[in-house]
């Protein structure tokens, strides 16, 4: 067989996503003020987008809208200025799913733990408690606020205030004992007294001079500095390394027993002093609003005041097109037209695929909406996807940076998605429900007797969750509650306040 070179001609099919789709998936997972935003940059680049501002002689807007009949098309609607906020949910007309196929869902992933070091853990669906109270109190001042009902006699509650002076930013302690004991004139001994009063102050943490120290604090406070527990952390470089199989040697624990070790080692705070650094809040701004309406069902609608109404200015167009005649021009306004008729489209699109997906978890999560967290039940991505009849990663992209107001709150979409726990009816139970009952239980406890994670086990058990003691830590560790020893010193504090 001769060698040279030649041509072929091969006939081959692909998919290939148009810049107008891949703009139509941005525009999907975008939120409302992010909407707005493109919004405004469309406005400019295109003479032919305006925003719908009624005439003063015309009739309301709502009565003409009125007047239509119910399935009214969505381009109708556009041509009166509705835009997307009156389309009606036209179920069948609306069943295009824009996804590339490729199966690439926007799923969170969890954060590692050394990433925990820039921002302080992560409490997944609490509230910031951290940083609504760091514009109101220091560092210093909270530490220093609670020497004196824990301090034994006022020499050590004077040490360990100048100890408290001496910690950084993220808590630690840069200086040596035996510099601090010179400093004050006492001894070595004394000095490591008032470390250790520091030592046990909240933030759990606080006062370590390295970050093995730090998390040992947090694992003693946590009560699960057992042998195991103890060697991991007397090796985070090896932890740093991924020395997975040499450090199960050195803990002498399983598969099972390492990845719980790693899971708890992950949920400690690198850095607890960070919580009181400054830090600047912002205001959520809901996408969707919802009520409940006389007729017992749920009234649902996009938040309009953040979505400016679009319109094509076909006057303007008219004008320009008359006063043209080289075929340059009249492309260029053509391909013009037709962009602002698309972003329409694809907005009223957005509008749809929205009140779709949120109408199914109203439908699904009811319970949580007409009583509250304990009835939200487990449900998935998939669950909702196959209910709409749609893909699973355009589910995650329209439950992507959105939030959804009702009259128990403001919840980010993605809330009403949790994990099941096994319950005695079969059904289960949502890990949101889970979360609100061991609060409950937490709150009622009294300052003599402090429910150990154990006992909420037990409890929890006994209402028919099943439930390890492992899995109710991390749930209360979770929502932002300290250990019994925590919960234990802070009412103490409180008594003695």
């Amino acid at each position: 067989m001769a060698l040279g070179p030649r041509l072929d001609l091969r006939q081959s099919q692909s998919l290939v996503m148009t810049p107008q789709l891949q703009q139509a998936i941005k525009l999907l997972a975008a939120s409302n003020l992010e909407i707005e935003s493109f919004i405004a940059e469309a406005l400019e680049a295109n003479p032919l987008l305006d925003t719908a501002t009624p005439e003063p002689d015309e009739p309301e807007r709502g009565e003409v809208l009125a007047a239509l009949p119910e399935d009214a098309p969505a381009d109708q609607l556009i041509a009166l200025g509705g835009g997307e906020g009156d389309a009606p949910l036209d179920l069948a007309s609306v069943d295009r799913d824009w996804d590339t196929g490729d199966g690439t869902a926007a799923l969170a992933r969890d954060a590692e733990w050394g990433a925990a070091a820039a921002g302080g853990g992560d409490f997944g669906d609490a509230p910031d408690w951290e940083q609504l109270r760091a514009a109101e109190v220091t560092l210093a001042d909270h530490l220093d606020g609670q020497v004196g009902a824990l301090a034994s006699d006022p020499r050590t509650a004077l040490n360990a205030r100048h100890i408290i002076g001496l910690l950084d930013e993220a808590g630690y302690l840069a200086s040596a004992i035996d510099e601090i004991a010179d400093d004050l004139g006492v001894t070595p001994e004394e000095a490591e007294a008032a470390l250790a009063l520091v030592q046990s102050l909240d933030p759990s943490g606080v006062g370590a001079r390295n970050l093995a120290e730090c998390i040992a604090i947090q694992a003693r406070e946590a009560d699960r500095y057992d042998p195991c527990m103890a060697a991991l952390i007397a090796n985070l470089d090896l932890v740093a390394r991924g020395e997975v199989e040499r450090l199960k040697r050195l803990c002498r624990v399983d598969d099972e027993d390492f990845a719980d070790m790693l899971r708890e080692l992950r949920s400690y705070n690198p850095r607890p002093g960070l919580a009181f650094a400054s830090s600047v809040t912002s205001t959520v701004v809901p996408d969707i609003l919802i009520a409940a309406n006389n007729a017992g069902g749920w009234d649902i609608a996009l938040n309009e005041e953040t979505l400016p109404k679009l319109i094509v200015n076909r006057g303007y167009f008219l004008e320009l097109n008359a006063g043209v005649s080289d075929k340059q021009s009249q492309g260029w306004l053509k391909e013009k037209l037709a962009d602002a008729h698309w972003l329409i489209r694809a907005l009223d699109q957005r509008q749809k695929t929205i009140l779709k997906t949120a109408a199914e978890i109203v439908r699904q999560q009811e319970g949580f909406f007409r009583r509250g967290v304990s009835e939200l039940r487990p449900l998935t991505l998939r669950e909702v996807a196959e209910k709409i009849d749609m893909h699973e990663s355009t589910v995650s992209r329209v439950t992507s940076n959105k939030y959804l107001a009702c009259a128990r709150g403001t919840f980010e979409l993605k809330y009403f998605f949790t994990s099941g726990v096994a319950s005695a009816d079969g059904e289960g139970a949502s890990s949101a429900a889970i979360k609100a009952r061991i609060k409950a239980l937490i709150d009622d406890e009294t300052a003599k007797n402090i429910l150990s994670d154990q006992q909420l086990a037990e409890m929890l058990q006994k209402e028919g969750f099943d439930l390890a003691r492992r899995t109710v830590a991390k749930y209360r560790e979770a929502i932002g509650l300290g250990s019994s020893a925590e919960r234990r010193r802070a009412k103490k504090l409180a008594g003695a306040g």
